[in-house]
């Protein structure tokens, strides 16, 4: 047996095991807890142990703290001697806790089987996704591992599929800024790009204004990675880059679907920057994001990828 699929039936074997006691993240008493969960941790070498409670309890806990917070991010940091975990707050970092260098494996193992990525292969980045549920709240986790000089680092993306979206007033827009934006909104055919670094509410925007589109008149088509908030009445689609389901793909595929409005989580490349153009201006409304630091720099990024600068 080649050691390739040995190692992809062992990550198998231990991914179905795990998602049946990851699936379900208990209601904690969280004052205190995560604490609590890190003194529970045995001291003696846990490689040794059977039992891999304490860290299940823990990753649990470190995820039900970020969701109590708010948090965006959870961050997993592996240094030498040590493990930090630190969340993401209204923008800011916070350091929640500091662990052992031993529970560095533990703990990204852990993750790895809920996420069902390769817990074998620590060499290249890996990315997955798992769905919790907290109590009476559903969390969508996004998770992203990057080898790095002592162990993996990782950081998990939460969002609260029982938040919502919003609406475009309840943004904090100016009523002139408001105004400017539906006007947009209102045109049959163009594109409408929403720029911002990482973080600014680039798809929260975009996700209000679907909300003022799906009146029922249009068809609303979208291709995302991921599919952060379902949306009833849109077609949403997401990316797969490991089956070809790429942005360019899936737009491709949309514009055979009739639509009247087209969203693309977001224009990262000169094909998909093409055929969102090329769809604005056959009598397509496209809405996308562009990694940018303010609105100019999304004439320069699609200059950059080889739109004609008099479109």
């Amino acid at each position: 047996l080649a050691p390739s699929v040995f190692d992809r039936h062992v990550s198998e074997i231990y991914a179905d095991a795990g998602m049946e006691q990851g699936v379900q993240v208990e209601a904690l008493d969280l004052h205190g807890s995560l604490d609590s969960l890190i003194d529970d941790i045995p001291t003696a070498d846990l490689l040794d142990s059977q039992d891999d409670a304490p860290i299940i309890r823990l990753i649990n806990g470190i995820i039900a703290e970020a969701a109590r917070l708010g948090a965006s991010d959870v961050h997993l940091e592996s240094y030498e001697s040590r493990l930090r975990v630190r969340l993401r707050v209204d923008g800011v970092m916070r350091e929640a806790a500091t662990l052992p260098g031993r529970i560095a494996p533990l703990l990204v193992s852990r993750v790895k089987v809920m996420a069902r990525l390769d817990i074998a292969e620590k060499r290249i980045p890996q990315d997955g996704r798992v769905s919790l549920v907290m109590g009476a709240k559903a969390l969508d986790v996004r998770v992203s591992t990057l080898p790095t000089r002592s162990s993996e680092r990782v950081v998990l993306r939460i969002l609260d599929k029982e938040q919502g979206t919003l609406s475009l007033a309840q943004l904090g827009m100016p009523p002139a800024v408001m105004h400017t934006v539906q006007r947009a909104l209102q045109v049959p055919n163009g594109i409408v790009l929403v720029t911002g670094p990482t973080g600014s509410g680039k798809t929260t925007t975009l996700y209000a204004a679907l909300s003022l589109l799906n009146d029922g008149s249009r068809n609303l088509l979208t291709v995302e990675d991921p599919v952060e908030y379902a949306i009833d009445g849109v077609g949403q689609t997401q990316v797969n880059a490991r089956v070809g389901m790429t942005f360019a793909a899936g737009l491709r595929a949309i514009l055979r679907q009739d639509p009247d409005v087209v969203m693309i989580g977001e224009i990262r490349d000169a094909e998909t920057a093409q055929i969102a153009v090329q769809a604005s201006l056959t009598g397509h409304l496209v809405l996308s994001t562009v990694h940018t630091n303010d609105a100019v720099g999304a004439v320069t990024r699609l200059r950059d990828m080889g739109i004609e600068p008099f479109l």
